[in-house]
């Protein structure tokens, strides 16, 4: 499935001009911040997961794959009092690549991603005090590895993906009604994208930025859910997709890795920090290691520090006060792109699944204590 693949691994090679070029710079030796060790293993192997944080403070692991045309409807429940894994309800279809958003009503919408026969427009909602998922109206539009973005007004915005067999993604986007469990289309992007960032933004506006569609962009846009309609905003120093972002405590968002059209060949260590007030990137220390299939949104950290981790064997801390990243002690056994990341109540992260330069998902999972 050529959609798929595109999800797992390398695209065709293009050359990219000098200036980004040497964007891309080396770093010396980190200070250590926090340290990572293993923690229990999830029941199954799983990449291309999602992991949320539910109200009573367990994890849903849900969806996935163990290998390339290996998808599960299973999902499962990480309890931090025991530190170990229970089997939950399964999802109405399996799905890889898909998005979940923990809503204002404590449930959680699973939305899109790739079944056995392609991109898929289907929903469902996991309910935490049944353990069971449920189908909801369908989306729109088909689309794999979108993204979802609680509004507000606890709707959720969902943008981008793609809806069919090749590597470019599509300007679609609509919106999921939590009162109604209904989709309604709204304005389009100004460019297809799949495997962006969208990031809440303190005023309510969400900043989407990079992605690709014909090709890997530095595009950016804004949704302002007042008008229901994106805005072209400054263009990323650096073309990237499959990477991360994160909202920083003084409502700049950072983003950081990711790769351009080289795919493998062309991973990013570079950052940069969008600044909602000026509507500019600039550019920003980089991290200690190029990473890509990152998890699409960073997490924010107590401190207000942002952990960043996949794509390498070491998790990186970006401190705001220093603009500086920092290494955390320890490291996992292998670089897994597309696994998860997950803060927990007592201010830990969960560290979960993902596969190495191959498509063989792992039950490993690991915990960051700060």
């Amino acid at each position: 499935m050529k959609g798929l693949r595109f999800f797992l691994v390398a695209l065709t090679t293009t050359s990219l001009a000098v200036a980004v070029m040497a964007f891309r710079t080396v770093v010396p030796a980190a200070s250590r911040v926090g340290s990572i060790s293993p923690a229990a293993p999830m029941l199954e192997p799983r990449s291309g997961h999602t992991a949320t944080l539910l109200p009573d403070g367990k994890v849903l692991i849900a969806g996935g794959m163990q290998r390339n045309q290996d998808f599960y409807r299973s999902a499962e429940l990480y309890d931090p009092a025991t530190g170990k894994f229970q089997p939950t309800g399964a999802m109405t279809t399996e799905r890889v690549g898909h998005v979940a958003i923990l809503l204002r009503s404590g449930k959680v919408l699973i939305a899109g991603g790739w079944a056995r026969r392609g991109c898929t427009e289907s929903a469902e909602v996991y309910d935490p005090t049944t353990g069971k998922f449920t189908g909801v109206a369908k989306m729109m539009s088909r689309r794999g590895q979108p993204s979802a973005t609680l509004l507000t007004n606890g709707d959720v915005l969902i943008a981008g993906g793609a809806d069919h067999d090749t590597p470019g993604g599509i300007a679609a986007a609509e919106v999921f009604h939590a009162a109604t469990l209904t989709f309604e289309a709204v304005g389009s992007l100004h460019d297809a994208r799949i495997s962006h960032t969208a990031t809440l933004l303190s005023d309510g506006r969400v900043l989407i930025a990079g992605g690709r569609g014909e090709n890997v962009t530095a595009t950016a846009e804004l949704y302002d859910p007042k008008i229901r309609r994106f805005t072209q905003t400054g263009r990323l120093m650096a073309v990237r997709y499959k990477h991360t972002a994160g909202l920083l405590p003084d409502g700049r968002v950072l983003i950081a890795g990711g790769s351009d059209d080289r795919d493998w060949r062309g991973t990013l260590s570079s950052a940069e920090i969008y600044d909602a007030h000026t509507g500019k990137f600039t550019v920003a220390s980089p991290m200690n290691d190029s990473r890509f299939k990152l998890p699409d949104e960073a997490v924010q950290l107590a401190s207000g520090q942002l952990l960043i981790a996949g794509g390498s064997k070491q998790v990186e801390i970006y401190d705001p006060k220093t603009g500086k990243f920092l290494l955390a002690s320890g490291q996992m056994n292998d670089a897994r792109h597309f696994m998860t990341e997950t803060r927990l109540k007592d201010g830990r992260v969960l560290l979960a699944g993902g596969y190495p330069e191959n498509d063989q998902g792992t039950t490993q999972t690991w915990v960051y204590r700060p």
